[in-house]
């Protein structure tokens, strides 16, 4: 691989519920099915919190408050959809005042291969399952998340 000419810089938000499940999403883009946690690219001008408040209402029509930050991406990944392109991912634990606009399945990949499809489900995290996910930086996340989990109990 030739040394990347460009970031693409994305931000993700772990919304955990009462129960102590986090929302993933299913995606149909860029040709393939995805599991990985709501939340997009960064757009120039933005700053990553207001990216994710931009994603969490364009896709779940919910507004949300940034808790803390989680995780970013320390280590390469390169861009699996765009050539010459660095990865970045910045996660956040986010919250809501209310999930009731959130229609979600209880299946994974409940949606159409059609470019743009999207479904949201609920994951008890401490049954989160790291090889249900996509990406390489998703995986490492969850197993995070799983073991503060555990800790937590």
């Amino acid at each position: 691989m030739d040394t990347p000419k460009q970031f693409n810089i994305r931000v993700y938000g772990l919304l955990i519920n009462e129960q102590q499940e986090v929302l993933i999403t299913d995606e149909y883009r860029i040709g393939m099915l995805m599991t990985k946690f709501p939340g997009g690219g960064l757009e120039f001008g933005e700053g990553t919190i207001d990216c994710l408040k931009r994603e969490f209402m364009e896709e779940l029509g919910l507004p949300i408050e940034v808790e803390s930050h989680f995780y970013t991406t320390d280590y390469f990944q390169a861009a699996i959809s765009f050539e010459n392109t660095q990865l970045m991912s910045i996660y956040y634990r986010v919250k809501t005042n209310t999930t009731e606009p959130i229609q979600t399945s209880h299946h994974s990949n409940d949606i159409p291969a059609v470019d743009g499809a999207q479904s949201f489900r609920w994951m008890p995290i401490r049954h989160l399952n790291s090889e249900e996910f996509t990406f390489p930086i998703d995986k490492i996340v969850a197993e995070m998340l799983k073991s503060d989990c555990i800790r937590a109990l």
